[in-house]
């Protein structure tokens, strides 16, 4: 009976429980229940066909649908200590990043690229929310203030797509130093003279809220997001009151002032274009000549991809086409 129990039962348990199809085949939208197929959703750049619901948008994903031809040039995030205090809750705070960077595939919450919007070149540094909530630290606080140096240094404008819990508890009051640090990047670039462009995502809080997120030169809100310092349960056990329907998301705050602009997901590139041209004073891009984008200092371009960006080969690390 011993092979019976152990070989056979086991092999018949297992491919009874065998999954034929993946689980991410099909997305079910937060608003209306409906389930979509998953390329669908990808399609439309993550955008719920039905509802019109904005799912969250990886870094790589938000910034194939923004640079031209998909291409851009990573700019290296600064390295800092990787646990520095040695934190342990449930999990050694080391662990869980090794677990967000195997996830998202990126170093931090925060990916920075340089390339071409519309032939104007642009730095721009995505936050995702899927790397520990998008939760500011060391690591993200470097990233926000090696985008905006790179966007003061290669002269061009700075778009921060911002998507956050707030500030990384793990690392103290390390993570809140960072909203200091990011404010003075801000205050240098906004000293240049050139434009600073905060699109917020869904959700945008805590620290981030209270520095960098806060200080663009315009305001860009994705329809839906909640934006704001602390989640509406919060506000609501603190003061005792009932808020407002709607209270903390975009369209809210846009009639209340606090955004500029709320703009859905398809029309984000064109806006995002037209702004920074109409920012820097630049010609529309039908009537401008598109010359050669050369890479920032600490990047190269293989020669295979010197018919894609036209550039010549630099020393230092690679180019990637939508990769980390």
């Amino acid at each position: 009976m011993n092979w019976i129990s152990n070989v056979v039962r086991p092999k018949i348990r297992s491919f009874l429980n065998r999954r034929d199809t993946p689980e991410n085949l099909w997305i079910k939208c937060p608003e209306t229940g409906q389930l979509v197929f998953y390329k669908d959703v990808e399609a439309n750049q993550f955008v719920i066909p039905g509802s019109d619901y904005h799912m969250r948008m990886a870094a790589t994903a938000r910034m194939k649908s923004l640079f031209d031809g998909e291409t851009w040039f990573d700019v290296a995030i600064p390295d800092v200590p990787l646990d520095p205090l040695k934190f342990r809750d449930e999990r050694r705070y080391s662990d869980r990043l090794k677990d967000a960077r195997s996830k998202t595939g990126t170093i931090d919450a925060i990916k920075l690229g340089y390339g071409k919007l519309d032939g104007l070149p642009v730095v721009i540094g995505v936050q995702d929310f899927d790397f520990m909530g998008g939760s500011l630290g060391m690591a993200a606080g470097e990233a926000v203030i090696k985008g905006l140096d790179t966007a003061v240094a290669k002269s061009t404008p700075f778009i921060m797509f911002a998507a956050s819990g707030g500030a990384r508890m793990q690392e103290g009051i390390l993570s809140l130093m960072q909203l200091p640090r990011t404010t003075v990047a801000v205050q240098q670039l906004r000293e240049a003279g050139k434009p600073y462009i905060v699109v917020l995502t869904n959700p945008t809080t805590g620290g981030v809220t209270a520095s960098y997120a806060m200080l663009g030169d315009v305001h860009i809100a994705e329809p839906g997001a909640l934006i704001g310092f602390a989640g509406p349960r919060v506000i609501e056990q603190t003061i005792r009151e009932k808020l407002p329907d709607g209270f903390q998301r975009a369209e809210y705050l846009k009639e209340h002032g606090m955004v500029d602009l709320v703009v859905h997901r398809h029309q984000l590139r064109p806006t995002l274009s037209n702004l920074c041209r109409l920012l820097t004073k630049a010609p529309p891009a039908s009537a401008e000549p598109r010359p050669e984008l050369p890479p920032p200092d600490n990047l190269s371009v293989p020669p295979n991809m010197k018919s894609v960006i036209g550039a010549p080969r630099f020393s230092g690390s690679i180019i990637r086409k939508g990769g980390c």
